[in-house]
């Protein structure tokens, strides 16, 4: 069983489905804009695409229905990123963009504390690349 906030309560149910839609829309319009390459290299050039994939990931984890894996398969977070090399300030600079997006979307404050544990720690579970510039895995 998850330690996680969201794990206690159904946050599709609260938010509903729309709400994920422009969470992730925030949040991938701050991401291409970003112009540091080693940041915004590491994102598709389909945008739309990357912004359907996040909030059908969200959408699932958060308790409603499986439309990530129903269109992509198993999400195997640490799989799909690891051709990518994450470091801390790549996981900051995506923590700190999600954040911003929580707000501006209007996500109530307890759901934004809930979803900010979990988005903490995938964010730097992704990481993989230590402080010193070696592969972690």
């Amino acid at each position: 069983m998850s330690n996680f906030a969201i794990d206690q309560v159904n946050l599709y149910e609260q938010l509903g489905h729309d709400k994920f839609v422009e969470l992730s829309t925030c949040f991938y319009n701050k991401v291409y804009a970003d112009t540091e390459p080693s940041f915004r290299g590491m994102f598709p050039k389909d945008k739309a695409g990357a912004i359907q994939n996040q909030y059908e990931f969200f959408i699932q984890r958060l308790h409603g229905p499986e439309l990530y894996s129903q269109r992509k398969g198993h999400p195997a977070l640490r799989g799909r990123h690891q051709h990518f090399s994450i470091t801390r300030a790549h996981a900051d600079k995506w923590l700190g963009y999600m954040r911003e997006a929580l707000v501006e979307v209007g996500i109530p404050e307890v759901a934004r504390q809930q979803m900010d544990e979990f988005f903490t720690d995938v964010a730097y579970f992704l990481q993989n690349v230590g402080d010193d510039g070696e592969r972690l895995y």
